[in-house]
């Protein structure tokens, strides 16, 4: 069994942790609260990122879409319908499957990626599969240490023009991204390893609230 933790202790943990990321909670908090605005309406949050960005990205969406630090347990009538539709599959998918909010990681559709690569231009690789999956009201995490990255400032404007909240993860100058998405959460380093110790440490702590908010006992 998982050990649940509230949102205080959470946020305890976090700043006697974090103190460098301190002064970013409030926007932090106001980020969490987007992504529970989405998902109560439906929506579902896309990452990208470039190399260990890229790795981020996905890493976000695993914390996402299974339990992280929350039990997940399914609805009741969820369980007896799995059970009743496969005497096989059925108890084991009761058991084990668990609650999920959706997320997609825009980094590893290698078959859009190397289409657009090839076809049009490696900078519209994300911005394309967001044209075609991103509705108004959803998410776009982007991340890049420098805030630069030319693919995830494009998917920031085709997110934007669809009506997605977008939120990037930088370094502390924040570059571009940090001028044109909604929320920027600018890690207090330029230096790219320490920017990205920030960035898990930032991510963790919006996943862990965000899963809070829906499966915490």
């Amino acid at each position: 069994m998982k050990e649940h933790f509230s949102k205080e202790q959470i946020l305890e943990r976090f700043r006697a942790k974090n103190p460098a990321l301190v002064p970013l909670l409030p926007e932090i908090e106001a980020v969490c609260g987007v992504i529970v605005d989405c998902y109560r309406r439906g929506g579902r949050v896309f990452c990208c990122g470039n190399g260990g960005s890229s790795s981020d990205s996905a890493h976000i969406v695993g914390e996402l879409l299974k339990g992280f630090l929350c039990e997940r347990p399914l609805p009741d009538g969820d369980k007896a319908a799995l059970r009743e539709a496969d005497p096989e599959l059925g108890p084991l998918m009761a058991d084990k499957l668990q609650g999920a909010l959706a997320a997609v990681d825009l980094t590893t559709q290698q078959a859009i990626l190397s289409a657009v690569a090839n076809d049009t231009d490696p900078v519209l690789m994300y911005a394309q599969q967001l044209w075609g999956l991103g509705r108004s009201g959803d998410v776009l995490i982007g991340i890049s240490t420098s805030g630069n990255a030319r693919n995830v400032r494009a998917a920031g404007l085709a997110a934007r023009r669809l009506g997605m909240t977008t939120v990037a993860l930088t370094g502390s100058r924040g570059g571009r991204m940090g001028e044109s998405f909604d929320f920027a959460l600018r890690a207090p380093s330029d230096w790219t390893p320490e920017v990205q110790e920030y960035h898990i440490a930032l991510y963790h702590l919006i996943c862990a609230l965000v899963e809070a908010e829906f499966f915490a006992k």
